[in-house]
């Protein structure tokens, strides 16, 4: 029988990513535990192997207790989101007025989009990237255009520069889908690098989505820049959430951020759009920003040291697989070119489910989940992301199988799989 879970002093005091066994986990029910099979350790979505937030446990039980669990209103998520972003990141100018509640942040992504572009228009983005950047703005009926990352495997000026031209020349009304922190490189842009985006953006007539889900999750040693403190991003959108930084998926609920030229436009965001977040996400949102950065400060030191851990274990037993220091977030982005395994249908990107070349060798014969990196676009063939946002016991475990995978791949490859 599993053990009961960590206490709340416990939970308030101590590495949040080492409160949890790997029984406990497995009786989540979320698709994090629950895709694969139990032999296999799943290191693959963005969901983080820890436990509530006490504050925002408490604020659910309270809500629970008291039967409140109607309708969403007020305006405490984006006081609290403010408060958050003037002490995090020196945001002092944020105006709650600038805001509207959304179900999630790619749902506030689409949205945005869908008020700034036309059908048929460009949407810009730096590849590799999130899949689901690919998924939503085509099924809006958008074009996606690839401004693909430097071999620094940041921002390239003279890609941006080149796919804002070309989106500019395929419609009325483009735009550039930023991630900040990137996702899956887990780089964290400077501000002199989004000063850059608003210039060339400004110059092509280009409007700025900026998906800042990540923010909360920038680690030691670098600084998170919000774009819409960027100048020259006044005509600019943000969208933000409580929900990686406090794994809070399930609670669905985020915020759309204008800048100060973009407030027309937000207002004719239709109704319909605030009545899909969750009004227990709210609570839980509102809680984590308002209440949650003692435990926040205690998960980052937890995956700086996880960051640190998995440089080592790579070295150890995988010195073939290259891969940067992420800045932000919980993900690494890997490099597995130099295995020599083949990647099946690289030019599906978004298609999140497909498990191609080093991921699935991975998964077959080491029983590690990871993302493959083919779905992230250009320059993610070859590629694996690992969420390491787990115990550090965990992540041991899963590079050890993965080392030892390699070795025995190299004595008996595995059959290609059907195209």
């Amino acid at each position: 029988m599993a053990s009961p879970g960590p206490s709340a002093d416990a939970s308030a005091t101590r590495n949040p990513l080492t409160l949890l066994t790997v029984d406990e986990l497995r009786q989540r029910t979320s698709v994090k535990w629950r895709m694969y099979p139990p032999d296999v350790l799943p290191l693959w979505v963005a969901e983080m192997d820890v436990p509530l937030a006490p504050p925002v446990a408490d604020a659910l039980r309270r809500a629970v207790d008291l039967g409140d669990t109607g309708y969403a209103y007020g305006t405490a998520y984006a006081e609290a989101l403010g408060d958050f972003a003037a002490r995090r990141w020196g945001w002092h100018d944020f105006r709650v007025e600038r805001t509207t509640l959304v179900p999630d942040v790619m749902m506030g992504v689409v949205e945005v989009l869908r008020l700034v572009t036309d059908p048929g228009d460009a949407v810009v983005l730096c590849s590799p990237v999130y899949p689901p950047f690919y998924a939503f703005v085509t099924h809006a009926d958008r074009q996606v255009i690839e401004a693909p990352l430097g071999p620094d495997r940041r921002m390239d000026p003279a890609a941006l520069d080149e796919a804002f031209r070309r989106a500019r020349s395929r419609g009325r009304r483009p735009a550039f889908l930023l991630c900040n922190p990137h996702n899956p490189t887990g780089v964290v842009h400077r501000r002199d690098e989004l000063e850059t985006v608003a210039e060339l953006a400004d110059r092509h007539g280009v409007r700025v989505v900026s998906d800042e889900i990540h923010a909360p999750l920038v680690l030691p040693g670098t600084h998170f820049t919000p774009y819409l403190t960027v100048a020259g991003a006044e005509n600019a959108f943000a969208l933000t959430s409580a929900s990686k930084a406090w794994n809070l998926a399930g609670l669905k609920a985020a915020l759309a951020v204008a800048g100060p030229r973009a407030v027309a436009d937000l207002r004719r965001m239709p109704e319909e759009v605030s009545h899909g977040p969750s009004h227990l996400g709210v609570v839980a949102h509102t809680a984590a920003f308002r209440a949650g950065g003692p435990w926040l400060d205690l998960l980052l030191d937890g995956l700086d040291g996880n960051r640190t851990l998995l440089a080592t274990l790579l070295a150890k037993h995988l010195p073939s697989v290259a891969h940067h220091r992420p800045e932000g977030t919980y993900l690494a982005w890997l490099d597995c070119t130099a295995l020599g395994i083949a990647t099946e249908r690289p030019d599906e990107p978004g298609v999140v489910s497909d498990v191609a070349g080093p991921a699935r060798m991975f998964l077959d014969r080491a029983r590690v989940a990871l993302s493959s990196g083919h779905v992230f676009g250009t320059g993610g063939a070859g590629f694996v992301r690992l969420n390491f946002a787990t115990s550090p016991a965990v992540l041991t475990e899963a590079v050890t199988r993965m080392g030892q995978a390699v070795e025995a791949h190299r004595s008996a490859p595995l059959p290609r799989s059907p195209g």
